[in-house]
């Protein structure tokens, strides 16, 4: 497996459906392996209803034999027409994916966030009822506190149910908590693959924006701002030395220091464009050395745990 995942969130949004196919057919021709989307891919967007990206992507598996070359994996939970995740809702949800997607499987059906409002009986329940039906190969859990998915694995263990196999937690160079401390002990103990989203601080961590002006100019900047710090700058400069050194991108080191992590199976990363998405392979072609990933460890560790 590759280790990168790609991100999709992009799709059918910021990234349109020409650009998107562009972008799926350099990933599968650089060797990745799986993408990830989600149901309410991109229900924030102006005039969207959600569903665009598992769209963008149905329509390239429509493309000839396209669905053989990767893996893909979505999300159930946060869809406006398909909210929770009672039976019911997972049972609907799960047809509406496939039908976007055009598809008859998945490869990983993940409960996007946790729903509290539900017995989680009743969504380990409904989950293995998707798996034995042929509509996913796996199931896998996102957004779950480490006492919540203990419990999840506890009630699928006891009932013979099909066990998570994957772990979709926040979690980059410069977001090491809660995940380090809670959810890291759970995985290990379970054997999760760990798949980390906003791997590169949704940007922070390109070492595109070193200034608070750098941040207000960028129209991600509300989201780059709450990773913005010194000791988040101190990481940023301690990985563009080490990517200087291997003649790679901040965001290659970035990446390449997430997935040498024990648990972690392979980061999530979104691309726009093919150029953005050669940085992001980069990484199935860099090892960093024992002192790299020390010297990672140590400047990430200053950084102030956000509320």
């Amino acid at each position: 497996m590759h280790p990168l995942v790609l991100g999709t969130n992009v799709f059918g949004w910021t990234a349109d459906t020409a650009a998107s196919h562009q972008v799926l057919d350099a990933f599968a021709d650089g060797g990745g392996t799986l993408i990830d989307t989600a149901d309410v891919y991109s229900a924030w967007g102006e005039g969207h209803t959600g569903g665009e990206s598992e769209t963008v992507i149905g329509e390239w598996f429509a493309q000839g034999s396209n669905r053989d070359k990767l893996l893909v994996g979505t999300k159930v939970s946060q869809h406006p027409e398909f909210p929770g995740l009672s039976a019911p809702n997972v049972r609907k949800a799960i047809d509406a994916s496939l039908q976007r997607l055009q598809t008859d499987h998945v490869d990983l059906y993940w409960a996007h966030f946790d729903d509290e409002s539900t017995p989680l009986e009743e969504t380990v329940a409904v989950f293995d009822e998707v798996v034995k039906s042929g509509k996913a190969r796996f199931v896998a859990v996102s957004n779950y506190s480490a006492e919540r998915v203990q419990q999840w694995i506890d009630i699928a263990t006891a009932e013979g149910f099909d066990l998570p196999v994957a772990l979709q937690p926040h979690y980059n160079l410069v977001t090491r908590e809660p995940f380090e401390s809670t959810l890291a002990p759970v995985a290990k103990a379970n054997g999760l693959g760990v798949m980390p989203y906003f791997a590169l601080a949704s940007g922070f961590l390109t070492g595109k924006f070193r200034t608070l002006e750098d941040v207000k100019a960028s129209a991600r900047g509300a989201m780059t701002q709450g990773y913005f710090s010194t000791e988040g700058l101190a990481v940023v400069d301690a990985a563009a030395e080490i990517a200087a050194a291997h003649d790679v991108s901040i965001a290659t080191v970035s990446l390449a220091w997430l997935a040498a992590q024990e648990t972690v199976a392979g980061p999530i990363a979104s691309a726009r464009t093919t150029e953005q998405l050669g940085d992001l392979l980069a990484i199935g072609d860099l090892t960093l050395s024992a002192d790299e990933i020390a010297t990672l460890d140590a400047v990430s560790a200053q950084v102030p745990t956000q509320s």
